[in-house]
């Protein structure tokens, strides 16, 4: 899409102080900050549509590039900011613009719109930097994380069969990316990537969100400089609990494919039936190494919050499938689908 752009200065503003957004012609209004992290913001924001006498006219719902199942029946939308201080920022987000577009998948998160903007800098020297405002729809019950979070502190825990629908929406998504031409890796799925809306009488639908890190899958490294600087990457964009072991001491001699996400999955369905990633125990050790338990697929089962509770033992067989240290072991998001389907089968009946 493209970043034409009007009422560049009110939007700056109203970034800052609350008030009105103009991204292409549309127009939206501040209504609360929803979280921020890094350089990025994000705040609930609500369109406002003209009569119809307005250069608005009908607002997103006119426009033809955006899926009409996106359009919000209450107008309302996430807006994140990001704060560009650098030409590798600058890059980075325009990245993430480029393939967040590419991608068109229910357990995707869509990019509605965006907007790259010249703001003055503070420096005294006249420079200018960016900041970038990206579109997408909001889903208020928070992340896959927080709901976890909320779940241990009652005490409660996820049934089989939601783990399981879950889990499978995430492979969906996943696969949509793994199979496209060229294939690309996600490189940062985890909880707290995951959104989820509360469904009555449903499982709870889960969207994967934040294509930052997301990159073409299919990697050749052919010599140790090579190895180290997927390894500085993978430190800066690859959350460390969920990160791959090829990731964290690349082989000088190696082919990197998709099955990087393969672990990160299998790392995510471990922490939604335990809350939190196979290998973080590692890090409240005396002495623990959180690599070391990852190099060695060290894994510990937790007593579940209610004991009366207890995942069936094919789970904890299907995590340990997927966290196999040896990618080229490692099974294919493919297999990964039809396995899980076997146990929805197999739990529902």
């Amino acid at each position: 899409m493209g970043c034409s752009f009007s009422g560049l200065g009110a939007l700056y503003n109203a970034a800052n102080s609350g008030g009105d957004v103009w991204i292409n012609e549309n127009r939206f209004r501040i209504v609360r900050q929803l979280g921020e992290g890094g350089f990025a913001y994000v705040y609930l924001v609500k369109e406002i549509v003209a009569d119809g006498t307005g250069s608005s006219g009908c607002g997103l719902a006119s426009k033809k590039s955006i899926d009409p199942s996106h359009i919000s029946d209450h107008g309302t939308y996430a807006l994140k900011k990001v704060l560009i201080q650098s030409q590798e920022q600058l890059e980075l987000v325009r990245e993430e613009i480029h393939v967040s577009s590419l991608f068109s998948h229910p357990n995707l998160l869509p990019l509605l719109d965006h907007a790259i903007i010249d703001v003055k800098s503070a420096a005294q020297d006249g420079s200018r930097n960016h900041e970038a405002y990206l579109l997408f729809p909001v889903h208020l019950d928070g992340t896959l994380l927080d709901n976890s979070k909320l779940m241990q502190a009652k005490k409660e825990m996820f049934p089989t069969m939601a783990v399981l629908q879950i889990f499978r929406q995430l492979c969906a998504g996943l696969q949509h990316m793994h199979s496209f031409d060229p294939s690309y890796a996600h490189n940062d799925v985890k909880p707290g990537n995951v959104l989820i809306t509360h469904r009555k009488g449903h499982a709870p639908l889960a969207i994967l969100m934040d294509f930052g890190s997301a990159r073409p899958a299919r990697r050749q490294i052919s010599s140790r400089t090579e190895a180290l600087q997927l390894q500085e990457w993978a430190a800066e964009h690859c959350s460390a609990p969920y990160r791959a072991p090829e990731l964290w001491d690349c082989p000088s001699q190696a082919t990197i494919d998709e099955r990087t996400d393969v672990w990160s999955l299998g790392c995510t369905l471990y922490a939604i039936m335990h809350g939190e990633s196979p290998f973080e125990y590692a890090i409240g050790e005396s002495g623990g190494s959180l690599q070391l338990a990852v190099m060695n697929a060290k894994i510990k089962w937790p007593e579940p919050v209610d004991p009366t509770c207890r995942y069936p033992d094919q789970l904890h067989q299907f995590v340990v499938w997927m966290l196999q240290p040896q990618p080229a072991v490692r099974p294919h998001i493919g297999d990964i689908l039809i396995h899980v389907d076997r146990l929805i089968t197999k739990f529902s009946s």
